[in-house]
């Protein structure tokens, strides 16, 4: 292997070591054990933010906001909880909500309190995430991260503040620009509104080492690293951060080639990945101590950057680039593209290296390429189909969009184009009110087309395939490709299960023959929401057409025509077909595609996408 050029950490300035107010604290939010010579009380005396608990049980008091300022692992996210309920804040029929961008954040957090506590989750302290509620008392469902929810989620709070002044509001991060936060919850209101409180961090120095060239295979670089530093380090966990699960799958396998030629003395290496395709026992899997003789290697997306902390980790290789998504209104084309990392984020994925003592983070791009990153990440809420969010604010009661106080403001188009979409299905009136529909629709926890799609499924008596492929589409990857030889037979079998009429009946297929061979045949989570409204969970008794009609009747734009389907989608053979959504990679591509035949969008006034002109055009 050859040698790598990266320069030694501590030999290249001040950019060498990250300064005090970036450095990393202690022990924070995994469900594990604490450890047993130390006690619990102990233990959470010694977090960063003990000293400044009566500060912020004071602020709390004052203020109707205070947003706390303090570096992953000085304990916000797990001692503020409890410091609000040892002095009385959840008494009285009282809840105190802790919200999480992420399902394994919030879990995980959710043990980690109740274990301090003296509490069995699920009583004093339990957890509500998508289709599983899991509380009774203190629920954690930070803004860590400018999600899309998380901004709805603050506007709201913030006009429900003005009517009920005794709630309070707690935003803490690590990364957050708090200057602007509290610019956002004191205008309209008076100067006292909001505070920020800043914490100390644990003083333990984070060493930066850079490339001293870009690399061309930052993946394969990644490993390099990691099998470097095995061979060349102390102990200590290792975490890498790319950019999806293929790259992530990657890596471990250029590591899991390695394994055989580990000298006999050596550590032994344990690989794991971590991304938001992976089930939450999965997930959970990293926050496992490694065994005795072994390092842990963890291969994770942005999930591990702020959402999580894990214990352990010494180094961090930082590939400088991560994955989002962004959507063009004008063409509902959602584009997920692979961009640099901001310097917010650099900084934070360094600090993971520095949490319980001194760490090393190597970074795959030069110290030069630093000052050319962006200050901080553009918020989701910016760059996203509004569709699904603002069904979801009417449901609250927000029908005046113009008078919404949004923490960003959103692109106009991007409005203008949901709220069409959502008069266009019927679920929103021209008073801009929600109808009898959108109301239900509202409650589902599914994108608004999907849900909608099993409302449908009553007037064409297919409730039951219809709930199967609900399920299935919300699936990341049902069918895994691998490359080389093993690539080739999987993709002989995913072809057992391709059905004529498309991808929606191959995925019904594929779930029938999963059922068939004694795995479970129950969607009991969206089942649940079928029931509540009465949906019945008849079958269309093989009638595809049917089942493809109900299909399509949801979906106002998502149409294509031949012969652009042999560009955005390989497998096509058919004149017209109705698609799940569309993405633009490096190039344009069609996820779920099924054949339609013309006569149908005639019976609902539909559109279909024209690849050449770009261009929604009337059937």
């Amino acid at each position: 292997m050859t040698s790598l050029q990266f320069w030694k950490p501590g030999t290249v300035g001040p950019g060498s070591t990250l300064d005090r107010a970036t450095e990393t604290e202690g022990n924070v939010i995994p469900s594990a054990p604490l450890s047993s010579s130390v006690s619990i009380q102990v233990a959470r005396e010694r977090l960063p933010i003990h000293k400044h608990r009566e500060k912020l049980l004071y602020c709390i008091e004052k203020h109707g906001v205070v947003i706390v300022v303090g570096q992953t692992g000085c304990g916000k996210t797990t001692q503020l909880p409890q410091y609000l309920y040892e002095v009385g804040w959840a008494a009285d029929g009282n809840v105190i909500a802790c919200t999480q961008p992420r399902r394994v954040a919030a879990t995980s957090v959710a043990g980690r309190v109740a274990t301090e506590v003296g509490t069995i989750l699920g009583d004093e302290v339990g957890y509500t995430i998508r289709f599983e509620d899991r509380h009774h008392g203190t629920k954690i469902d930070e803004a860590h991260e400018r999600s899309i929810y998380t901004d709805l989620m603050l506007g709201i709070l913030k006009k429900i503040r003005r009517k009920r002044p005794a709630l309070r509001l707690i935003v803490s991060s690590a990364t957050l620009d708090a200057t602007s936060f509290l610019d956002y919850f004191t205008a309209g209101n008076s100067p006292d509104e909001a505070a920020i409180v800043s914490l100390e961090g644990r003083m333990y120095p984070v060493q930066v080492a850079y490339l001293q060239e870009p690399t061309s295979d930052y993946v394969r670089k990644a490993a390099e690293v990691v099998w470097s530093i095995h061979l060349q380090q102390g102990p200590g966990d290792i975490l890498v951060f790319l950019t999806g699960r293929e790259e992530i799958d990657r890596c471990l396998e250029e590591l899991a080639e390695l394994l055989p030629t580990l000298p006999r003395n050596a550590m032994r290496l344990t690989l794991l990945a971590l991304h938001a395709g992976l089930t939450t026992n999965e997930q959970l899997r990293v926050f496992e101590p490694a065994e005795r003789g072994s390092r842990k290697v963890i291969v994770a997306t942005n999930i591990a950057e702020a959402s999580v902390t894990i214990d352990g980790i010494k180094f961090v290789v930082d590939s400088g680039f991560v994955k989002i998504r962004t959507y063009n209104p004008s063409t509902s084309l959602s584009s997920l593209a692979t961009v640099p990392v901001s310097q917010a984020s650099a900084t934070q994925r360094a600090g993971r290296a520095g949490r319980t003592s001194s760490g090393i983070c190597y970074r795959l791009y030069p110290e030069s390429a630093m000052d050319k990153l962006s200050p901080t990440t553009q918020p989701e809420i910016t760059r996203t189909d509004l569709t699904t969010p603002i069904l979801q604010l009417k449901s609250l009661g927000v029908d005046d969009l113009m008078k919404f106080e949004w923490v960003s403001s959103p692109p106009a188009e991007s409005v203008l184009r949901a709220l069409e979409g959502l008069v266009a299905a019927g679920m929103v009136g021209e008073d801009g009110r929600l109808t009898v529909v959108g109301e239900k629709v509202a409650e589902c926890p599914v994108e608004v087309n999907i849900a909608r799609m099993l409302f449908m499924s009553k007037d064409y008596k297919c409730g039951e395939e219809i709930l199967t492929i609900a399920a299935m589409t919300a699936v990341q990857d049902v069918f895994v490709i691998p490359d080389g030889a093993a690539g080739a037979l999987a993709e002989l079998e995913r072809r057992k299960f391709t059905a004529e009429e498309g991808d929606h009946l191959t995925l019904l297929n594929a779930y029938n023959a999963f059922t068939r061979y004694g795995r479970a045949a129950s969607w009991s989570q969206l089942k649940k929401y079928m029931q509540r409204f009465g949906l019945p969970l008849e079958s269309c008794e093989g009638d595809a057409k049917r089942l493809r009609k109900c299909l399509i009747c949801t979906r106002k734009h998502n149409f294509a025509r031949s012969p652009e389907f042999r560009v955005i989608h390989k497998e096509a053979a058919f004149r017209l077909g109705g698609f799940h959504e569309m993405e633009e990679t490096k190039k344009t591509q069609i996820r779920i595609l099924t054949e339609i035949e013309p006569d149908w969008l005639l019976e609902h006034g539909h559109k279909y996408y024209d690849k050449r002109t770009g261009a929604s055009v009337s059937s």
